[in-house]
């Protein structure tokens, strides 16, 4: 496994812990199909949430949600629509989140949940 794919695994097993600690329920991890991947799916209340999870090992080269562009946004949308088609779910809401997780040299990794921002 290359290094930054480990980093990002920490980090996918940090924000769904996170997203638990807040109350919500992880439906699915790592959901794939041929147009790319939802990082996690999870419900809060009555909301869908589709979130997408940026891991970086520090801010040198900017925060995790620095790397949130346009068409990244524009895939999730396009891969939520998908996921809802194939899971025959029809929630009230559906919400795109983003967890950014920043690894410290010590102690735990800093977390931010950012909601409805995508």
């Amino acid at each position: 496994m290359r290094a930054k794919d480990a980093v990002g695994r920490y980090g996918e097993q940090v924000a769904a812990r996170a997203l638990v600690d807040a109350g919500m329920t992880v439906l699915a991890r790592n959901w794939r199909c041929d147009a790319g991947e939802i990082d996690i799916v999870a419900r809060d209340g009555d909301a869908l949430v589709v979130c997408e999870v940026k891991t970086r090992s520090s801010t040198r080269f900017g925060t995790p949600f620095e790397a949130i562009t346009r068409e990244k946004a524009a895939r999730l949308r396009r891969l939520a629509t998908r996921w809802l088609a194939e899971s025959g779910m029809h929630p009230p809401e559906v919400r795109f989140d983003v967890v950014g997780v920043t690894r410290s040299a010590r102690g735990a990794a800093e977390v931010v949940h950012l909601r409805g921002v995508i």
